[in-house]
């Protein structure tokens, strides 16, 4: 049987696209206020004209505490009408939306939300220049059930689906880390436990909205810090999530954004950019020790694709590839290889309508470099620096 049609519709879940190319998820850096502006819509109106099945709203969180600054918008009442502008302005393009939502954990800037990051295990944080609070049994109710809560909202807003977080060491992903995890209790331990607070996550989105949403989880294959998550116990979780039956689709990252963030993103390490995007002394520090924390890793083409050939081996649910999807070329491989859809996030900054112009010219190739400067714009408008911004719609 011939691989399916990347450019023909495909069914997520519910959810019918128009086709299997996904808008990932990146953080915005257009919501001031921590609730939906023009420019955010804006900023996802152009892939969604540009011709993606769908695209990902980052990073909703479910909970004040679980954002990673006080900007970031949060799952509330307050924040419904300007969610359902948002939907309605993707849908009359023709896309699908989706709302990424979770809990930042141990990567959430306390000192910036103004409440305690919660983690698995009490640590320093140099996000908030504080230490983290170990999350109690009580903590981790709440927060799954503000999951549940996040989902039902996003269902009365509009959207098609929802993405849950459960990578680069936000608060799932901290406890699913040997690294980072290191309680006795239910929740600690042997992967069973650490993979807990997952599984309640999923099932609890799953009850609160049946099938009336589409739900996928954006999974670490691994940290990419040592003693960190790694792929045999991340093909392990997915196996267990994949029986529980409550996702419609994994879609596979790596790297820690409290740890090692260059990991998920390969190419260059842009530090005198991020060191620009900060106030004194900050500035400095990252001048002068940036290196130490954002490492470099070469760049190619699919480049999450040998890891993420096993988990496609040991599963049966649909799998989304992200990392390096620049080609039509690297999509029919993902395709012929079984996955159902294919993510792209940097190449659609520069070029938002680069999937329309894929799908009229298979020889069309983004003109994305790797160079990630584009990383540190999310403290003021997350773009591509090498366009004009009048030249993006």
């Amino acid at each position: 049987m011939s691989p399916p049609d990347v450019f023909a519709p495909a069914r997520l879940g519910p959810v019918e696209l128009r086709n299997r190319v996904i808008k990932a998820a990146t953080f915005e850096g257009r919501t001031p206020d921590a609730l939906v502006t023009d420019e955010l819509i804006e900023y996802h109106r152009g892939p969604a004209r540009g011709g993606v099945g769908m695209t990902t709203l980052a990073y909703c969180a479910v909970s004040p505490e679980g954002r990673t600054d006080r900007h970031q918008i949060w799952m509330r009442p307050e924040a419904v009408p300007g969610l359902r502008r948002f939907t309605a302005a993707i849908h009359d393009e023709g896309a699908a939306a989706c709302a990424q939502i979770g809990h930042a954990g141990p990567v959430a800037n306390a000192a910036s939300n103004r409440l305690p990051a919660l983690s698995p295990t009490r640590r320093f944080s140099p996000l908030g220049m504080r230490p983290t609070r170990a999350a109690t049994a009580a903590d981790l109710d709440r927060i799954v059930e503000a999951h549940a809560a996040a989902a039902r909202t996003a269902l009365e807003s509009g959207f098609d689906a929802v993405e849950l977080h459960f990578g680069h060491n936000y608060l799932v992903s901290a406890f699913l880390s040997p690294r980072l995890n290191r309680r006795t209790d239910a929740y600690g331990g042997g992967l069973g436990n650490r993979a807990r607070l997952a599984r309640a996550v999923a099932r609890a989105v799953r009850d609160a909205v049946g099938d009336r949403l589409a739900i996928t989880a954006k999974l670490n294959m691994d940290d990419g810090v040592p003693g960190g998550f790694w792929v045999d116990e991340s093909i392990q979780v997915a196996r267990w999530l994949e029986a529980d039956g409550t996702l419609d689709a994994l879609e596979l990252t790596a790297g820690s954004s409290l740890l090692n963030p260059m990991y998920l993103f390969t190419g260059d390490a842009p530090v005198r950019d991020f060191a620009a995007a900060f106030p004194q002394p900050t500035r400095l520090g990252l001048r002068l020790g940036g290196r130490f924390f954002l490492h470099e890793y070469p760049y190619r083409e699919a480049y999450l694709l040998d890891r993420a050939r096993q988990f496609r081996a040991a599963l049966t649910m649909p799998l989304i590839l992200l990392g390096g999807i620049t080609t039509v070329e690297t999509m029919n491989l993902a395709m012929a290889e079984g996955f159902a859809f294919v993510a792209m996030a940097r190449a659609l900054l520069r070029e938002p309508d680069l999937v329309r112009r894929m799908r009229t010219d298979a020889s069309t190739r983004s003109l994305c470099i790797h160079c990630n400067r584009c990383m540190p714009t999310i403290y003021r408008g997350t773009r591509c620096v090498l366009t004009p911004p009048e030249d993006i719609a």
